[in-house]
Parts: structure tokens; C-alpha cells; sequence
């Protein structure tokens, strides 16, 4: 997987969370003491987005990253 299409996979997943939450882009970054633009740029899959304030969206989002040894199978592709 691409860092491309991980930040994008992981945009998706924070903005489908941000809306079932009923939460816009301003709120969020409010409460996650984040900018607007962060969030903007999250949800838009930018993959140079700094990873202290990612962490502060996913947690007040109820989101964690986990990091774990690829299998062989998605090694290969």
C-alpha cells in the first residue's frame, strides 16, 4: 500500500467518524486543538500530515491507529 492510499483510507475513515458524530470540520478541530486546515487536510488524504496532531483528531474522534506486521500475502502486492 502506497503512503497515498493509506492517507487516503484513513481520510475517508476520519471524515465517515467526524459525521456520524455530527461534528463539522470546525468543531472538530476545536476539540482536537488542531486547525481547520488540519482537518481539511486529513479528511483530503494528504500523507505529509504530522503525526502528534493526527493522533489528537483520531482520539477525540474515539479513533486509534494500530501498527502491526504485514502478512505475507499484502507483503507481496
Amino acid at each position: 500500500m502506497t503512503a497515498r492510499a493509506f492517507a487516503e483510507g484513513l481520510g475517508a475513515e476520519v471524515r465517515s467518524r467526524r459525521l456520524e458524530l455530527s461534528l463539522n470540520q470546525s468543531d472538530l478541530a476545536d476539540l482536537a486543538g488542531v486547525s481547520e486546515r488540519f482537518v481539511r487536510f486529513v479528511e483530503q488524504g494528504k500523507p505529509t500530515v504530522q503525526l502528534e496532531p493526527l493522533v489528537a483528531v483520531l482520539r477525540t474522534l474515539g479513533l486509534e491507529l494500530t501498527v502491526r506486521t504485514a502478512s505475507s500475502e499484502s507483503e507481496r502486492q
